[in-house]
């Protein structure tokens, strides 16, 4: 269902466009926590850790995806919020060029590099190939997966965050199903997990098309649109490519605390691994409310509804501030019980810790839960920005979360141990956190301040073409 974001009262319609994606994001969570559930009990530790210490290569990727599809359907969005259906469809196209050639690219360079990346990241030798066989199916499904960002993106940016959850619920079922069925029948260990994600991927791509082509007259396009406009593809670029290079920033500091956390053995990296599934699980609907504001933003930045936006900012900055207070709440209660989920407490036939396990991911929680308002305050404020079209800022707090998280990952490290580590992603948030803050801020006043003085320019010039108007 199309659904116009420029009419009608922000918070309900920022709670009503984020409550399907916080849905749909709990299912994908629990499709991956049920993933290393599966693995962590039908397989062995080894295999957990094998996918922990592997996944944030993968994940550099794709969150390169990610932030490049969203930047892409941000001007999908802003033509729609302008009422331009031509505008749509010309964006449509050049989405769909964009995001091919990256999977192109994206596909040989995971396939073709993978053995080196794998080796500057440290992982142990015991569960080195496990990681390999794991990654390289992987690499093979980034064409899936950016395709069905991108549909994805197309329909949120009509306003509808309804549809994109079915979906969501339909392949994460499907994944959970495959990768129980690969594991625990076919014996194909935690390739069988990646083959789960690979098939699941493929199905979802072709039922969500045929889906949009149906039931969104919208988003189609003929053959008289598919004409290539190096203008609009460079709008969308201006967009994407900084969107990109924001979310592969957040990912590559992520790999620089893995590629130290793995020289701890197999033990910590599940531990991490298990309490990063939790924390991921918690912050959703922190994320939820970010993703509404990037749409809700977009339309209304092209529909020129400035006092909107900031009435919309507003309420979601307070729902933020609630969901962390009640994050740090309910996580520093059930953390312990929800790591113990992750490995088989009666079986620790590969000579691994469980109890250790338990206890070490409980450690990263107790810290993180700490600093959920500034994650928060990332989420909204810049999705917020983003969605006006103003990459700077994201970017620029994408360099501090590098830099801070990479000093706590090399320094804190040497000096605190593992401890250092768990400070890493905190020190990052409140630091880029405060960032945003003050640009959106900066970018509020700047435009408000721009706009009253074309509307002043504008009177101006009428009276002095038409005199005094009553």
């Amino acid at each position: 269902m199309i659904n116009d974001l420029t009419c009608g009262h922000p918070l309900k319609l920022i709670i009503q466009f984020a409550l399907p994606l916080l849905v749909g994001n709990l299912f994908m969570q629990l499709y991956q926590i049920s993933d290393m559930i599966i693995v962590g009990h039908l397989i062995d530790v080894k295999a957990l850790a094998a996918i922990g210490a592997s996944v944030p290569i993968y994940m550099v990727f794709l969150m390169v995806a990610f932030g490049f599809t969203g930047g892409l359907t941000v001007i999908t969005a802003q033509r729609f919020g302008a009422h331009d259906d031509l505008g749509v469809r010309q964006s449509v196209f050049h989405c769909l060029l964009a995001a091919g050639t990256l999977s192109i690219v994206m596909t040989l360079g995971l396939t073709l590099f993978l053995k080196p990346l794998l080796e500057i990241t440290n992982i142990p030798e015991e569960i080195f190939d496990q990681s390999f066989e794991f990654m390289f199916i992987l690499a093979l499904s980034s064409v899936l997966i950016i395709m069905y960002q991108l549909l994805s993106g197309f329909i949120r940016a009509l306003g509808d965050s309804k549809t994109p959850l079915y979906f969501l619920i339909f392949c994460s079922l499907i994944n959970i199903a495959l990768n129980y069925v690969f594991i625990k029948y076919c014996r194909w260990g935690v390739a069988g997990s990646a083959m789960g994600t690979l098939c699941a991927n493929a199905i979802s791509v072709i039922v969500c098309f045929i889906y949009m082509w149906h039931k969104f007259p919208l988003l189609r396009i003929s053959k008289d649109m598919m004409h290539y406009n190096s203008q609009i593809m460079r709008a969308h670029l201006r967009i994407a490519c900084p969107m990109a290079l924001q979310f592969s920033i957040l990912s590559f500091s992520i790999l620089i605390i893995q590629s130290v956390l793995n020289s701890f053995g197999p033990d910590v990296i599940a531990a991490y691994a298990s309490a990063l599934r939790v924390e991921q699980f918690a912050t959703q609907p922190l994320l939820a409310i970010g993703l509404a504001m990037a749409t809700y933003t977009a339309q209304n930045w092209g529909a020129n509804l400035l006092s909107r936006i900031r009435r919309g900012v507003k309420y979601a900055f307070l729902i933020s501030t609630g969901l962390s207070i009640f994050g740090f709440i309910l996580i520093r209660h059930i953390s312990n019980y929800m790591i113990a989920m992750f490995v088989d407490t009666g079986n620790n036939n590969d000579g691994s810790d469980i109890q250790f396990i338990i206890e070490t991911g409980q450690q990263y929680l107790d810290i993180s839960t700490l600093f959920y308002f500034f994650l928060g305050a990332i989420f909204v404020f810049r999705n917020s920005i983003q969605g006006m079209g103003k990459p700077l800022i994201p970017l620029l707090s994408s360099i501090v979360e590098l830099l801070t998280r990479s000093f706590a990952a090399i320094y804190l490290a040497k000096v605190m141990g593992y401890v250092g580590i768990l400070y890493a992603s905190a020190l990052s948030w409140v630091a880029a956190g405060i960032l945003v803050i003050c640009g959106y801020i900066y970018y509020i006043r700047k435009l408000s301040k721009e706009k009253m003085r074309w509307k002043i320019g504008e009177i101006k010039q009428q009276l002095k073409e038409n005199g005094p108007v009553d």
